[in-house]
């Protein structure tokens, strides 16, 4: 297992969260920056911890919990978008990056399933 910081998906969704604080430095609505900065560290952080547990299934766990912050932050962007938040090639950057990160947790998640399969088999 490699460290967190070597995974395909922690870096991701690093690179997801500097945007959104770079994006909302300025951002004078609390209430919504504050949810949105909580939401796109959950998915690194979840990433993160989950990796240090000794078992696939554990892992399996945090993952989906990052999948489901994901999908929180997928939705915040189009309030983003509609609250005049973002400009719409930010939107787009951010929406396509969201995307990515889902479908990079779930293929983690799917390889992650197969090698607990095998195990069992073995």
């Amino acid at each position: 297992m490699a460290y967190f910081e070597e995974l395909e998906t922690w870096i991701y969704a690093k690179e997801l969260t500097l945007l959104i604080y770079k994006l909302m430095r300025e951002n004078r609505d609390y209430g919504f920056k504050d949810q949105l900065q909580r939401a796109t560290v959950s998915i690194m952080n979840n990433i993160a911890e989950g990796s240090e547990y000794n078992t696939p299934q554990s892992f399996i766990k945090y993952l989906y919990i990052a999948k489901g912050s994901c999908a929180e932050v997928r939705s915040m962007v189009y309030l983003c978008k509609e609250l005049n938040y973002c400009t719409e090639d930010q939107f787009q950057q951010l929406l396509s990056k969201c995307k990515i990160i889902s479908s990079a947790i779930n293929n983690h998640i799917l390889y992650l399933k197969e090698i607990t399969q095998n195990l069992k088999t073995s």
